[in-house]
């Protein structure tokens, strides 16, 4: 949304600042291109696409019919958040409370609740970049300064210590992390973890928080296990543990969320907002979430999608490295594929495009972008583009995420397209005229620029 002049302003400052979950927002062009006939190859949205375990699904309906529809504990059910802190010991080696834990609606609230938690306006937040777009979009929503740490592709989308403590200053109060990685499924080995770690105890106050997004924790390929940086010493008192059942279970209607806290105080004050934001969470889904995590079979129910996951993603970097133009590397965990498109952005001439754009509109948008526009208007595949996991500071880099939670047939369709739009210089330039015409019109292309 762009900012007005203040005297033209309905809002506060703040909502001019916060964007937008961008694998949402392309939903409705999807919508119109389905209206009209096409067969969309939708590739945008991180959403698995198993059944969720029907042993979950039953205890739900039991809970329904139980009539368990009443107002609950604003933190949690006591048996979820000790569900929780169990799987904190088994998974992480940590012994945590219940009392530390708290419940929210999705892997989402607590990243705003924690940035309106912890920082003030002018603190400063360090985040992956590429990254989870709400890092980014939630500091400027909250008035703290955006501290974007960047991947880069040479290092596996990774990071190094040295480069996270040339970031870090004294306003530094919250510094995200996220392993495994949306967009890029990077994964953190023990040795960056742990050099991490000291950065952070060295150079950081004990009152700094890094915020630990594990929601991708158990989708971790090649036989690997997933390591969390508070389990480190010195670091469960410094470290958020976010994660939730969205992503392992299936289950992103669920909207069952958790952070664990370092101490009870902290755990607390998160109840409190929640109180203030949503009361407390459906406590019928939670007791589903429960047995999510207590039943014997969830460990092979797991073991299933990510293995069929790896399967999809090792027939599929295959398959977009053959496509010339495209190169992909081949990432650890959760489930989608990050692209480098620079050589497809040239080829079709988004770049010469992206060009001649006047500066105002250039400033909206990026030649990756044009690229995602055209794949999904002229060939029917949604994708996100670099832009849609943090903007600043990243001229230059041209990249999509494609998300593998899709049957392989209908992945390898994607591809073929993809394929076909980097060999459709013509239809590339079409689709430029019909931009330009329609910005020349004032019509809705600058809303998708941007």
């Amino acid at each position: 949304m762009s900012k007005p002049e203040s005297h033209q302003r309905l809002f506060a400052n703040r909502i001019y600042e916060m964007g937008t979950e961008n694998a949402f927002k392309i939903g409705p062009h999807i919508t119109r291109l389905e209206s009209e006939g096409h067969k969309v190859v939708r590739l945008n949205l991180g959403e698995p696409d198993f059944e969720m375990p029907f042993f979950v699904k039953e205890e739900v309906k039991r809970q329904l019919d139980l009539g368990n529809t009443r107002y609950c504990d604003p933190k949690g059910i006591v048996s979820l958040r000790q569900a929780i802190a169990n799987q904190m010991k088994e998974m992480r080696g940590l012994s945590v409370s219940p009392e530390q834990v708290v419940v929210f609606p999705g892997g989402k609230p607590s990243i705003g609740l924690c940035m309106h938690a912890y920082c003030n306006p002018g603190d400063e937040v360090i985040y992956p970049s590429p990254g989870f777009p709400i890092y980014e979009s939630f500091t400027l929503y909250s008035g703290a300064i955006p501290v974007p740490l960047h991947l880069s592709e040479e290092n596996n989308f990774a990071f190094t210590a040295e480069e996270l403590e040339q970031l870090i200053t004294d306003k530094t109060r919250l510094i995200m992390l996220n392993f495994p990685s949306n967009p890029t499924g990077g994964v953190a080995t023990e040795e960056l973890l742990r050099s991490v770690a000291e950065v952070i105890k060295q150079k950081c106050s004990p009152h700094v928080r890094v915020y630990s997004d594990e929601i991708y924790e158990y989708i971790v390929f090649d036989g690997k296990k997933h390591v969390s940086i508070a389990s480190f010493p010195g670091m469960q008192e410094r470290t958020v543990i976010a994660s939730g059942i969205s992503k392992t279970f299936a289950w992103t209607g669920g909207r069952i969320g958790y952070a664990v806290l370092p101490t009870e105080e902290e755990a607390e004050v998160l109840k409190n907002l929640n109180v203030h934001y949503f009361s407390c969470v459906a406590p019928f889904s939670q007791e589903g979430a429960r047995v999510a995590f207590e039943h014997p079979e969830s460990k092979a129910a797991i073991a299933r999608m990510v293995s069929i996951f790896q399967h999809r993603r090792d027939v599929i970097v295959k398959q977009i490295n053959e496509i010339d133009g495209i190169r992909c590397k081949t990432p650890g965990g959760a489930f989608y594929l990050f692209p480098n498109i620079a050589g497809a952005c040239e080829k079709v001439g988004a770049l010469d495009g992206y060009n001649r754009f006047p500066d105002e509109l250039r400033k909206q948008t990026s030649p990756s972008t044009l690229f995602q526009m055209f794949l999904l208007y002229h060939h029917h595949v949604a994708t996100l583009d670099r832009n849609a996991f943090g903007c600043i500071g990243t001229e230059g880099q041209h990249y999509l995420r494609l998300s593998i939670a899709s049957e392989l047939s209908e992945l390898e369709e994607g591809v073929r397209r993809l394929k076909g739009a980097v060999e459709d210089r013509s239809g590339f330039d079409k689709f430029m005229k019909t931009i330009a015409r329609d910005v020349t019109c004032n019509l809705n292309w600058q809303a998708f620029l941007s």
